[in-house]
């Protein structure tokens, strides 16, 4: 019997560019199955001002997860960096699946093909990220990071438009968005530690959906999946928030253990705090990686950021 999946998806480019590559995903397990996108405008594509004002990066996900959870639509993707570290998913609803991890490295775009070291002194840097914001000012600190709202393809546009000189983009959406020629420089992970979740889509569907998740699960990627726990076990730990500057990312150090660094920082780069641990338990590791943190001050430094 055939299966109809609705995906429910931000209306971006780049969020319906993810949900194409979950359709194609889908009809290359069963031919029969009948997808439909169903695209939203959150109240995080609307609105351009700090989001800490919508209640953070849930800005991006609490429309879709209503409508999951209502039943307009049967499979939600998300980019793992947008679904917030600080409060459980919404009851019924479960991640089936984390698709093969992308590019998780942060990228300078800038329009006369210059590094982030050969900028002039004062260059406006764009960026909507606290995390970018502050390693900048860490390595970078005679450069000038300013909030940029809008997606990568309204920021580009301003990027054009001289309202800034540089972006700081992920390497993983320009790829998405077929704009890999945009980029002047890819910053290595341990300059530029990413995000939790960076480059990896998570499908999350309703928990008594039976058909639907038993498929979605087909297309979970074990090592993605394991990493991802990690990083977000870690920010679970922390207890961040969209205005946190957290980093953190897990590889796999030999067979069987993975390899957790977090960084928790003030936004003006001045307070660096870091751990670095191994471990075959996903969720473990990311609690001891959050603990070590802790011990050094990062529940006060995380409180102080917020609002």
């Amino acid at each position: 019997m055939s299966v109809k999946v609705r995906i429910g998806t931000r209306s971006s480019p780049m969020a319906l560019a993810q949900a194409d590559r979950v359709s194609a995903a889908l009809t290359a397990l069963d031919p029969d199955v009948a997808v439909e996108i169903v695209p939203f405008t959150t109240s995080g594509d609307k609105w351009m001002g700090p989001l800490s004002q919508l209640g953070g990066k849930g800005a991006f996900t609490k429309e879709v997860d209503a409508a999951l959870v209502e039943g307009t639509c049967d499979l939600c993707v998300h980019c793992v960096k947008d679904i917030p570290g600080d409060r459980d998913l919404p009851e019924g609803t479960v991640i089936a699946a984390h698709l093969e991890r992308d590019d998780v490295r942060d990228a300078l775009v800038h329009p006369g093909g210059l590094s982030l070291s050969d900028l002039p002194d004062g260059s406006r840097i764009g960026t909507s990220s606290p995390r970018r914001a502050a390693q900048l000012a860490l390595h970078w600190p005679r450069l000038s990071p300013l909030p940029i709202r809008g997606n990568a393809n309204t920021r580009l546009a301003k990027l054009d438009a001289g309202d800034f000189d540089a972006l700081l983009l992920a390497v993983s959406g320009l790829e998405r968005l077929a704009l890999t020629d945009r980029i002047t420089e890819i910053l290595d992970v341990d300059t530029m530690v990413p995000a939790i979740g960076s480059g990896t889509l998570a499908l999350q569907c309703r928990t008594d959906d039976t058909p639907v998740r038993d498929l979605v699960a087909r297309l979970d990627d074990p090592m993605t999946s394991w990493r991802t726990e990690a990083e977000r076990s870690m920010l679970r730990a922390l207890n961040g928030h969209c205005h946190s500057p957290i980093a953190g990312y897990a590889i796999q150090e030999s067979e069987g253990v993975l390899s957790l660094h977090g960084r928790v920082m003030s936004l003006d780069g001045s307070t660096v705090l870091e751990a670095r641990e191994s471990g075959a338990d996903a969720t473990a590791l990311g609690t001891s990686v959050a603990e070590a943190l802790l011990r050094q001050g990062a529940r006060e430094l995380i409180d102080s950021l917020a609002e």
